[in-house]
């Protein structure tokens, strides 16, 4: 993927707050971005930003979820496994977002 001068200190700011980078190879034409058992993809737009790729997802078993509401409880889903959506999880998706998105600001 080739990405801009601007992409490129976009990424190296994320880097520096703590993120790193991670493969999906299921998605090639994405960056992944990963922090603690957060992650997200981020799509190239225009010639000097990144956008948000969907939603951030916790990550099960490395790979991003869903979350869903089952039986009047809230689960990170991938496949078969599936792990409680415990508030202390949220607070730590919830944090990555943010973050995340302070950190995709555009660079001058």
């Amino acid at each position: 993927m080739d990405l801009s001068p601007k992409q490129a200190v976009i990424l190296q700011r994320t880097l520096s707050l703590g993120f790193e980078l991670i493969a999906f190879p299921v998605y090639p034409n994405h960056v992944g971005i990963r922090r603690g058992n957060c992650a997200a993809l981020l799509a190239p737009t225009a010639p000097d930003t990144f956008r948000v790729f969907a939603e951030p997802a916790y990550l099960v078993d490395g790979n991003l979820s869903a979350r869903i509401t089952l039986d009047g409880h809230d689960y990170f889903i991938w496949k078969k496994q599936k792990l409680e959506a415990t508030p202390a999880r949220r607070a730590e998706l919830t944090s990555f977002a943010a973050d995340l998105s302070d950190a995709l600001l555009p660079v001058d």
